[in-house]
């Protein structure tokens, strides 16, 4: 049996989201938590409007996501320890047949934490997909959703700081990441990123997830975050993975387009230099969620670009800033489901 994840455009039966809890990651104080609540609620809200939504609510806040949540969305109690969705969830995958699976891949806490745990998330995916009503393929690999991008037609863009963090694969190497990838996405020419962006190595990261640094719009195509101020050290970095992506060639041999989505011009907040990156953004059936930054200019540049790549797609900009300093973007408190494929 073979896998095939299909790109993110591909037509979905729904997004799956986890609401939060109080915790670390949610804020100390309750102005900290209320903004961080009213964040995910807006994301799970807009998307309701293009497609089905379906949101994981731990117990002790079941009545908070039914007075904060539109009525259309599907609420499933479970119990969560953190709620960004793309990483514990499963990865939906087509069998040969058209129909959908779900991988489960391991879930440490990217890379075991000391400020989260995993010993609930690790379920999430085999959760999901029982709702979901799809068979389970099981990995040995720890990865999470937010550490892959995939054009559809074999290509796969990895970290070489995430899928060989020692902390998640102590002895993992290329060769065998690679292969693990064609298993179960279907992945036969992996592009290696060096290292991703600055923030993302504090404690809170992820130590380099990739859907914040580069996706594909369509098979050829990558959009690139682009850091324009040599003041911020995610210039050097992208500096760097622009020279590989303009070098590499995808599963079929085609050259990469590289479109740049150029960073707002914030650069620092309290805590040090900021990662806030419209390339995490989710596409959805008929648009596009994209995160904004409180920079008129710059969100209206984003939302352009986004329109031009993903034609036929409305463009919705949500401010992202509350989830990027929780430690993420719009892309990576959802996750997709794909709706099966009929053979033509």
């Amino acid at each position: 049996m073979t896998w095939v994840m299909p790109p993110e455009t591909a037509p979905q039966d729904r997004i799956w989201m986890a609401f939060p809890r109080e915790g670390a990651t949610l804020g100390s104080g309750p102005s900290e938590r209320e903004a961080g609540y009213a964040a995910w609620a807006e994301v799970a809200n807009e998307i309701a409007a293009f497609e089905p939504v379906t949101i994981l609510v731990n117990p002790s806040e079941t009545a908070r996501a039914r007075r904060m949540l539109t009525g259309e969305i599907e609420i499933v109690e479970r119990v969560i320890d953190d709620f960004w969705m793309r990483d514990p969830g499963p990865t939906f995958v087509h069998a040969e047949d058209g129909s959908l699976a779900a991988i489960d891949w391991i879930f440490n806490g990217w890379g075991g934490g000391d400020w989260t745990s995993a010993r609930n998330d690790r379920g999430i995916a085999r959760f999901v997909a029982g709702l979901a009503g799809v068979p389970v393929i099981s990995s040995l690999l720890v990865n999470e959703g937010g550490g892959l991008h995939v054009d559809g037609e074999g290509t796969i863009l990895l970290t070489e700081t995430v899928q060989l963090d020692p902390d998640r694969n102590p002895h993992a190497d290329k060769e065998r990441v690679e292969a693990e990838m064609a298993r179960t996405l279907g992945a036969t020419k992996a592009i290696w990123l060096p290292r991703g962006l600055t923030r993302d190595y504090e404690r809170f990261g992820t130590r380099g997830h990739v859907d914040i640094v580069a996706t594909f719009p369509s098979p050829g195509t990558v959009l690139m975050h682009n850091q324009r101020n040599p003041g911020h050290p995610d210039h050097a970095v992208m500096r760097e993975i622009r020279a590989l992506l303009s070098e590499a060639t995808d599963a079929r041999g085609r050259s990469l387009e590289i479109i740049d989505l150029p960073a707002p011009d914030t650069l620092t907040d309290a805590h040090g230099p900021v990662d806030w990156s419209y390339v995490n953004h989710l596409v959805v059936n008929d648009g596009v969620i994209a995160c904004g930054f409180g920079e008129a200019e710059a969100d209206a540049q984003a939302r352009d670009i986004l329109a031009d790549a993903y034609p036929g797609r409305r463009v919705v900009t949500i401010d992202a800033r509350e989830l990027f300093a929780r430690g993420g973007g719009i892309h990576c408190i959802t996750q997709q489901q794909p709706k099966p494929k009929t053979r033509s």
